[in-house]
């Protein structure tokens, strides 16, 4: 089926997706396309809250285990009292390097902050350099390392953050730099930490470029497989979309944001169906099709889920429908 829209973005180290961080990303075109996508729903999905976005950062680790799995940094070994480890796990650790302001001044999620990064392979070559990239924390808007480690710096810190590759680029890398699997070392100054934007005093073109962002995200989640993270971001951009307004917006802008409503509800969908929500996927398509009767990607999805769930007879009417738009869609 045709493309959606769902442009890719260049991205950096960030296993979110798009966004200032956003390095080259898989074509995210077969998003909005597919066969194979499944998604939850945002503002009407409840079973959202059992889909915990990121593992939440609790109190550190006893150091004592951060000695045995120091990944990569070669001065680890020699002062591992220096390194936090995370997650408890071995594979995130942080160390700071410049101290920073005290922990009053940590920053809070939701918040908008800037940082500035630089990202290494083990080899010591770098692979990302960015003077001020600026995400919402908690979000999911950047690599999962720099989520879960940035609300641990204070004001003017820089520390060095080892992370595993299951926090950075995974198993698929980023071509042509990350080869898959890749430990990245990161060097991140906390450089300012803000309050985000009310929503309901965004213009128009404010709101669809913040949900446009979220949406890539969640493309970029997808692509990496990790569906449960692209919920995440879906779930966001519509929350964005669906948000109260203080500012009238024209009929371009309002036609603009269902566009992108639809795309995020569709792709959603294609999320759900991967982690076997059907009922999830059935509500994301529904509402798609409240929209667009005849999108051709919500009706297939809508029958193959109905399949799937053995309600044959439901769906074949709906898959001739889709078939009727696009006869020659194999």
């Amino acid at each position: 089926m045709a493309s959606s829209g769902d442009e890719p973005r260049s991205s950096s180290p960030s296993r979110a997706g798009p966004g200032p961080e956003a390095a080259s990303m898989p074509d995210t075109s077969q998003l909005d396309t597919g066969e194979d996508f499944e998604v939850l729903e945002d503002e009407e999905e409840e079973d959202l809250s059992e889909l915990p976005p990121l593992e939440d950062v609790g109190r550190p680790a006893p150091r004592e285990d951060t000695q045995s799995s120091e990944p990569g940094s070669g001065d680890a070994a020699e002062d591992p009292q220096e390194w936090l480890d995370v997650l408890g796990s071995g594979l995130l650790k942080k160390k700071t390097l410049v101290p920073g302001q005290g922990v009053d001044t940590r920053p809070r999620k939701g918040q908008d902050v800037t940082i500035r990064l630089k990202a290494m392979l083990e080899d010591g070559s770098v692979v990302e350099e960015n003077p001020a990239l600026t995400f919402t924390l908690g979000d999911c808007d950047v690599l999962q390392a720099l989520d879960l480690c940035v609300q641990l710096l204070e004001m003017g810190e820089t520390a060095l953050i080892v992370s595993d590759a299951k926090y950075c680029y995974g198993a698929q890398g980023r071509s042509p730099d990350i080869p898959p699997n890749a430990t990245l070392s990161l060097e991140v100054e906390l450089l300012a930490a803000q309050d985000a934007p009310d929503l309901e005093l965004l213009s128009g073109k404010e709101k669809i470029e913040l949900a446009n962002r979220k949406r890539e995200r969640g493309n970029f989640f997808y692509q990496q497989a990790d569906y449960v993270l692209a919920i995440n971001s879906y779930d966001i951009a519509l929350k964005v979309i669906g948000s109260s307004s203080k500012v009238d917006f024209s009929p371009e802008e309002e036609a603009e944001l269902l566009d992108v409503k639809v795309k995020c509800l569709n792709n959603l969908a294609a999320s759900q169906l991967k982690l076997d929500h059907y009922e999830a996927a059935l509500k994301s398509c529904n509402l798609v099709l409240e929209h667009q009767p005849g999108n051709i990607k919500a009706l297939f999805r809508k029958g193959k889920v109905l399949a799937q769930q053995g309600e044959y007879r439901e769906a074949i009417p709906i898959l001739k429908a889709a078939l009727k738009l696009e006869p020659s869609n194999k």
